[in-house]
């Protein structure tokens, strides 16, 4: 009975927390023909379309696809929700949900593990659909009273840094920010998109499933462009670097700091 009286009240906080991000972050759903992006949207407290604010997309991990449009807020949605937070850095948010089927990328994993965890790069493959969604998503959002063209950033997490990669070099002008957490890219695609590009790119160096090599190597890639590039990389720390990452305290800041670079 002890241990059940503990533990009701940290259920309580559990379950009213969910319930938060679940009430502030709107479902919303972006119909184009027969196919139709899940998300959720957060908007600034005293929102108004004579004001022009930030807009913040993040992919989730694979590990969040599906269909419910709710998963995809488990990791990274408290961050924008905190109240100082809120009250600093007003934004419009989204959290794009995957199916279950597809992913943010091209990436593929092979049949052989290597250094770099076995992924393997299709740059001539189109688009998966649904990632071709949120970018056409974006577009429309950016179209709109209220939103900053200027001052659009991209994250994500495991696959979604992988999206984040790729989303960067399919519209290398789209983004004024990126941050991706423990995944991977095409070194030869950086030139494309990487012109005075601010990039924070975070890993955990014992990564098992990502391994960390995929970050460093674009990090190398980025430094011989003029990209403004930050690499934080988190010793014994495996994949879940986004709790991590997440916890920075200079994230935000860093973030909210940026505008499109003038190409």
């Amino acid at each position: 009975m002890r241990k059940v009286l503990v533990f009701a009240p940290l259920l309580m906080w559990f379950l009213q927390s969910n319930a938060q991000v679940s009430s502030l972050f709107e479902e919303q759903l972006f119909i184009e023909g027969d196919d139709t992006l899940r998300c959720r949207i957060l908007t600034p407290q005293n929102f108004s379309t004579t004001k022009k604010f930030p807009l913040v997309v993040f992919l989730h991990g694979a590990g969040e696809r599906g269909t419910d449009n709710e998963k995809q807020l488990t990791w990274g949605a408290d961050l924008f929700l905190d109240s100082v937070n809120r009250a600093k850095y007003p934004a419009i948010v989204v959290f794009p949900q995957c199916p279950e089927n597809e992913a943010w990328s091209s990436v593929k994993r092979g049949q052989i593990k290597d250094t770099l965890g076995g992924f393997e790069f299709d740059t001539a493959a189109a688009q998966p659909k649904t990632a071709a969604l949120v970018i056409r998503f974006i577009d429309s959002l950016v179209a709109k009273p209220g939103v900053d063209q200027n001052r659009v950033y991209l994250g994500g997490l495991s696959m979604g840094g992988f999206g984040t990669f790729e989303f960067l070099w399919r519209r290398p002008d789209l983004f004024a920010a990126a941050f991706p957490i423990c995944g991977g890219g095409v070194p030869a695609k950086v030139h494309s998109y990487a012109k005075k590009l601010p990039i924070w790119i975070f890993h955990g160096d014992a990564d098992p499933i990502v391994p960390v090599t995929q970050s460093r190597r674009m990090v190398r890639a980025l430094q011989k462009t003029t990209a403004e590039i930050k690499y934080t990389e988190y010793p014994g720390v495996q994949h879940e670097s986004w709790k991590n990452a997440f916890a920075e305290p200079g994230l935000m800041e860093w973030i909210f700091s940026k505008k499109k670079p003038t190409r």
